[in-house]
């Protein structure tokens, strides 16, 4: 902190500045102004021509605000400043005589300052005039400048410059869709305007293939520098190993004149090519904007020193400020702030929870911060250090609604403008309308006028729609109460998010409640966790900004390894010792820190088994056995360990910082007499209206206790102390909520069926989301932890599904009809688990592994089922990968598991399993990677079951099933509401496979039924493209779920209006019990699943046929195997073209990192591209496939399995058909061997495959010219 000089500490956020500063004497000040650098006040008297009383509450001083423009809000009028302002008498004067202002008794106008808003913020903590200079002082800035423009797409014109053959490389991204039941599937927009491709090449283990050539790009980048702020984001593949050419563009750019240029090893030196990349375009089109920004302020302090806040939580001085790293700053700070308040106050263990008006952030700190070093902000994946922060769309401004069967809160926000409706701006209901409504705000104590009257008439809208649609008088009570649970709710999940998902108790952590709106749900949320204690700052909404004053200057340094632990032990020490000394270098010279000042914070190895890509974080130092400390994190996190795996270090960190600061500050005095309420107000709380106390709190003394209920009044947030709870005011200010009662009743309170199902909705689905978090955090394969090829999912009572946690939709509705065939097949008792993989009994292919657990309540009853479904990347067969192409019965397709117990009575039965698996005609080649992703499925049905039973017990069995079949219903209602809008209608559909198969079906519309007959299709496949019953219900569901295009529970109920006639055939071919008599299915989940839904689709006319194939292709050899699968083009539809290159339809699998693929395997991949021109040809486009081509460094088998590689993806409305897929090899003495839609071949090294996936049909017919 500066000595004789002012601390100011600002946190610019999206609507407000918030600001505080300490004095040369160390007295705290605090303000909040508008981030468009305005204050808001009321003109309530015209004096004479141009000169008025107003109301306002700034605490500026006497002409402050001359030479602001003011406007009136919500009037147009001509441009005025103002010329005069006495702050004693509340009066301005303005330069132009407004008429609107002569008659009216309040109009609300704002003042615009010609500062950026931590300047107005300084100026007015201050008090500098405006023709004064600001005094000496240190400024603290966190801000969301960069955040909005990324978010808003309001960046700098940008140059992706990269190797040849990776132009497309941020298009195809990890080619997953965000939305899995998008028709038109929508891309982030891309940060960059143009692509300068490279002929240039560096290889897996950093030896130059190509040189780079200078002067071949002159002519494109010399054109581009002519755009205003032309910025150059710089990444190739393997740069991290290899810095040579990238620095050698770097000084190239820089002859031709380039100011703003991002070099992607200088940023993030680590291995995966896009998150690098998509960080590189970050902060290269991000440069120009926040130079111009930063620029500003520091004109605007003269030489006053200025460091910003960045997302891990440190400072960093401005001149040496990267974009990147700016994203969280704010939520970052606010972080630091509830972790010093959490200490001050003898909470080690806290759990920040800033809620705002857009969004609520929480994140976790235990003695230290939580730190990860790949994010996303947006939809951008960024390699930049950071807090590790959850987000969730629910704040004050998001919206409150009813879809006609239930209430929604969100995602959707009133934003700043209009705002709630409250705010007069013709905003919708929102949820600060609600908590207006409950009494829970006070309308004086909001800073700006308030509209009461317009929230009455939002929500009466509302409650008319309730009745109108239901047919029954909603209880307003009810009602209101409801949206404020549903909320509470969602963000509580986010809480167990960064707790209870990671495998931490949130009940052992404090609760810190800050931001505008957080202090008023934070009992709420803390009961609804379990949570007993909660701290309110008094600084709670200006904790980011405090957070700012408590935060230190830090750097981060690191270091990529990729070695095996036990080569790399004996290297280690001299590692980190370079590493801590390169960041103690960089305080030093960056930051002008004094040796002795220094300290490294952390030095951290982030370590992993070899082959996995996820990494576990290790404190290292001098003394670490990282062997063990690696072991015991990872059974902690995981429940297993695999003996005899190799452990890689994948990176080291260092983390130098300044010491924190002991400096002290004067804080406000609580100890006067004052502690009593100022008045009562009605307040309504859990179905009943209470005589509440308000207290104001600067006026609550020291040690001084609150009872619940009660509403505490500060300037910048209200806080609200629900029955149950109660307050005293701690040394520094800060309140200290408690528990009193058990509030069991609290749960069990009357809720309306709009209200009730919309929170049991999001109760089951979160159930099912933690358990496919425990699976993907305790599995060890990487199909099930970073592909996440699998879906967990709840089922009712009668073994139908109910929620699930979907990733992979060909799993969606194969689940139920799984759980009802084990039923007729197996007993399943309290304590069993039951696992199976046979297609006879609901599986789709052998890879795919079912896990059920029956779960019974406390009484003894089945509740219903938890069940997860894995994809096993090798179950054995007569090829690695189990997925042979020339498989003709499902014994060499690998292990068969009829139903049998994993689990049974409480006692694992692993050795059985094993046995099955290891004993095999074809047995596993990775039984340890299957045992252990089956454990971790026993694990994640756990977690559902315990979940499903504290539900049970918390509301009542009854309950909890009776929602169970209510989910279930609404599925029905909303598919038979979709029927009804289609006219009545019989269609006969009829697709080929490439090898002439048939599908078929016969589709019957008529009212609210829908008949779907596969009669005429094939008989059995020779092949492996059988599917079965479970497939054709998954594809089914995933049909309807796609027409009926709105958000709802995907579940069986979707099915109660269809009649589903499958006669025996492909789609539902006969088992018998020996497996080398029954037919193959593995193409049949992957490949015919896809080509039923081009079948389905095809006679409602809604969408042109998409890739219609999941591109399968593996390759292996003795030492290892790979599994792919590729994205393609998707169909066009009315009014919206296909999309470029991404998964469709029954899979939505990632995509290997190019750079991970050659690290980890013998090839080297030339071109990773969309396939221009693939596309149908319409008046809406086809989406393009994409192009691929690897070369073979050793010599490998390969297979591939595919479809529409001679049929093509059809068109619709005289839309013309995508271009049909092709694969060939090419030997490396230059002969080319085409590939077949179902083939394997044996390849040596030097040779190349190439694969050409299908575009997606076009729709419509293109007029002439277009």
């Amino acid at each position: 902190m500066v000595s004789n000089g002012w601390n100011i500490w600002i946190d610019t956020g999206g609507t407000f500045t918030d600001c505080i500063g300490i004095d040369p004497d160390g007295v705290m000040h605090k303000a909040k102004v508008l981030s468009s650098s305005s204050l808001r006040g009321s003109v309530v008297k015209s004096l004479k021509a141009n000169r008025y009383i107003i109301e306002q509450d700034w605490e500026a001083p006497s002409r402050f605000i001359e030479g602001f423009q003011l406007n009136l809000l919500g009037i147009t009028h001509p441009k005025c400043l103002v010329t005069s302002f006495d702050a004693q008498n509340n009066t301005l004067e303005i330069d132009t005589y407004l008429e609107d202002l002569e008659e009216a008794e309040r109009i609300s106008f704002e003042v615009i300052s010609p500062y950026e808003a931590p300047i107005l913020g300084c100026r007015l903590l201050t008090k500098t005039a405006p023709d004064e200079d600001l005094p000496p002082m240190s400024i603290r800035l966190a801000t969301t400048k960069g955040t909005n423009a990324l978010l808003e797409n309001k960046t700098a014109p940008t140059m992706l410059l990269i190797n040849e053959g990776f132009g497309d490389l941020l298009i195809i991204g990890d080619q997953k869709r965000q939305d899995l039941f998008a028709k038109n599937v929508i891309k982030p927009d891309l940060l960059y305007n143009e692509v300068c491709e490279l002929s240039c090449r560096i290889s897996a283990n950093g030896e130059i293939l190509k040189d780079f050539q200078p002067g071949n790009q002159d002519e494109i980048i010399t054109k581009f520098l002519k755009e205003p702020y032309a910025a150059f984001a710089v990444c190739l593949m393997n740069s991290y190993q290899n810095q040579t050419h990238e620095q050698e563009l770097r000084k190239y750019l820089e002859d031709l004149g380039a100011s703003f240029i991002s070099v992607s090893s200088d940023l993030s030196p680590v291995i995966k090519i896009l998150p690098r990349a998509q960080t590189t375009v970050v902060n290269a089109s991000l440069s120009p904007v926040l130079k111009k920004y930063l620029d500003s302020v520091k004109s605007g302090i003269g030489r006053s020193s200025l460091h910003v806040m960045t997302s891990a939580g440190g400072l960093i001085n401005a001149d040496n400020f990267e974009p990147k790293d700016s994203l969280l700053s704010g939520p970052a700070g606010g972080v630091v702030g509830a972790s010093s308040i959490g200490r001050n106050n003898g909470f080690q263990k806290v759990i920040s929870f800033d809620m705002g008006g857009t969004s609520t952030d929480v994140a976790r700190f235990d003695h230290d911060f939580d730190y990860v070093f790949e994010h996303k902000v947006g939809h951008a994946k960024l390699n930049a250090p950071a807090l590790s922060i959850e987000t969730v769309a629910a704040g004050g401004g998001s919206i409150c609604s009813y879809d006609g069967n239930k209430l929604t809160v969100g995602p959707d926000s009133a934003g700043a403008y209009p705002g709630p409706a409250c705010y007069g701006a013709g905003g919708p209901l929102s949820l600060t309308d609600i908590n207006l409504l409950l009494g829970r705000l006070d309308e004086a104590n909001f800073g700006i006028p308030i509209a009461l009257e317009q929230s009455e008439v939002k929500f009466k809208q509302l409650l008319e729609n309730i009745a109108e649609t239901s047919g029954e008088n909603p209880d307003r009570k009810e009602i209101l109460e409801g949206f404020l649970q549903i909320a509470n709710e969602r963000m509580a999940n986010a809480i167990r998010k960064v707790s209870m998902r990671k495998g931490y108790d949130p009940s052992e952590y404090a609760l810190v409640g800050f931001g505008g709106a957080g202090a008023q749900h934070v009992c709420a949320i803390a009961d609804e966790l379990d949570i007993n204690n909660i701290l309110i700052p008094s600084h709670a909404g200006l904790l980011s900004a405090y957070g700012l004053g408590t935060s230190v200057i830090e750097q981060f340094a690191e270091k990529q390894v990729l070695e095996n632990l036990s080569e790399l032990e004996s290297k280690l020490d001299s590692y980190f010792k370079s590493l801590t000394e390169e960041a103690k270098m960089a305080l030093q010279e960056k930051e002008d820190v004094r040796q002795s000042q220094i300290h490294v914070r952390k030095e951290l190895a982030f370590m992993r088994l070899k082959g996995q890509d996820s990494t576990i974080k290790i404190d290292y130092s001098e003394n670490t056995d990282l062997k063990t400390a690696f072991k015991e994190a990872y059974k902690n996190r995981y429940g297993h360990w695999i003996e005899g795996s190799k452990i890689e270090v994948e990176s080291i960190r260092a983390v130098a910082s300044t010491r924190p600061s002991e400096d002290e500050f004067q804080l406000a005095d609580y100890t006067q007499k004052n502690t009593g309420p100022v008045r009562t107000k009605p307040i309504q709380f859990h179905g009943q209206t209470l005589d509440t106390p308000v207290y104001i709190r600067n006026q609550v003394a020291t040690g001084v206790r609150v009872e619940g209920p009660a509403l505490i009044l500060d300037p910048y947030s209200t806080i609200v102390i629900e029955p149950g709870w109660n307050a005293s005011v701690k040394d520094d200010g800060t309140l200290l909520l408690s528990s009193s009662t058990n509030n069991e009743l609290i749960r069990k309170q009357s809720q309306s069926q709009s209200v009730a199902l919309e929170l049991f909705t999001n109760r089951f689905t979160s159930i099912a989301e933690e358990m496919g978090e425990m699976l993907k955090r305790t599995a060890r394969s990487v199909n099930v932890k970073e592909r996440m090829d699998f879906s967990c999912a709840l089922l009712n009572r009668e073994g139908e599904l109910v929620v699930n946690a979907p990733h992979i939709p060909v799993h969606l509705g194969a689940l139920g009809l799984c759980i009802r065939r084990l039923s007729e097949s197996i007993s399943m008792q309290q304590g069993d688990v039951i696992v199976t993989n046979h297609p006879a009994y609901g599986g789709s292919h052998l890879p795919d592994v079912t896990v059920v657990t029956p779960i019974f309540s406390a009484s003894k009853q089945l509740l219903g089922y938890a069940a997860s479904r894995a994809h096993h990347a090798e179950i054995g067969g007569t090829r690695p990968g189990s997925m042979p192409p020339s498989a003709r019965t499902l014994s060499e397709e690998g292990v068969v598991i009829p139903p049998m117990y994993l689990v049974r009575a409480g006692v694992p039965q692993w050795d059985s399993i094993r046995e099955r698996l290891t004993n095999a005609i074809y047995p596993t080649r990775a039984i340890e990677e299957n045992m252990a992703d089956l454990q971790a499925a026993v694990a994640a049905n756990h977690r559902g079951a315990e979940s499903l039973r504290t539900l049970a017990e918390r509301y009542g069995e009854d309950t909890v099933t009776s929602y169970m079949a209510a989910i279930k219903n609404e599925a029905a209602i909303k598919c038979r509401q979709m029927l009804k809008k289609i006219p009545d209608s019989t269609s006969d559909s009829l697709e080929y496979l490439d090898d002439g198969s048939t599908l078929k079906a016969v589709i019957k519309k008529e009212g609210e039924q829908l008949e779907i007959d596969f009669s005429g299709t094939e008989k059995n496949h020779p092949g492996n493209l059988n599917a079965t019953p479970a497939i054709v219900n998954s594809v089914i569901m995933y049909v309807l779920r796609l027409l009926i295009d709105e958000p709802l529970p995907l579940n069986e109920g979707l099915l109660d209006p269809i009649t589903i006639r499958l006669p025996e055939c492909m789609l539902n071919p006969k088992f018998s019990e020996d497996p080398a008599d029954c037919p193959a299915v593995v193409g049949g989940n992957t490949e015919t699943s896809q080509r039923l839904v081009d079948l389905l689709l095809k006679p409602f006319n809604e969408l042109a046929c998409s890739q219609g194939t999941m591109n399968n292709v593996l390759f292996g050899n003795e030492q290892f195997g790979y599994y792919e699968t590729i994205g393609g083009g998707t169909g066009a539809g009315p009014g919206f073209h296909g999309t470029d290159a991404v998964h469709h339809h029954m899979t939505n699998t990632a995509g290997t990192d190019p750079e991970i693929l050659e690290h980890r395997y013998p090839v080297r991949l030339e071109k990773y591209a969309v396939r221009k021109e693939s596309g149908g040809v319409g008046e809406y486009r086809g989406g393009n496939g994409i192009e691929r081509e690897l070369t073979f460094l050793e010599s490998v088998s390969l297979s591939v399995l595919t479809q529409h590689r001679v049929e093509v993806p059809y068109g619709l409305k005289g839309g013309k058909p995508g271009a049909a897929g092709k694969q060939w090899v090419i030997r490396k003495d230059g002969s080319r061997l085409a590939l077949s839609s179902i083939s394997g071949e044996e390849l040596e090294a030097g040779d190349r495959f190439i694969i050409q996936t299908p575009g997606g049909g076009g729709y419509g017919e293109k007029a002439n010219g277009n």
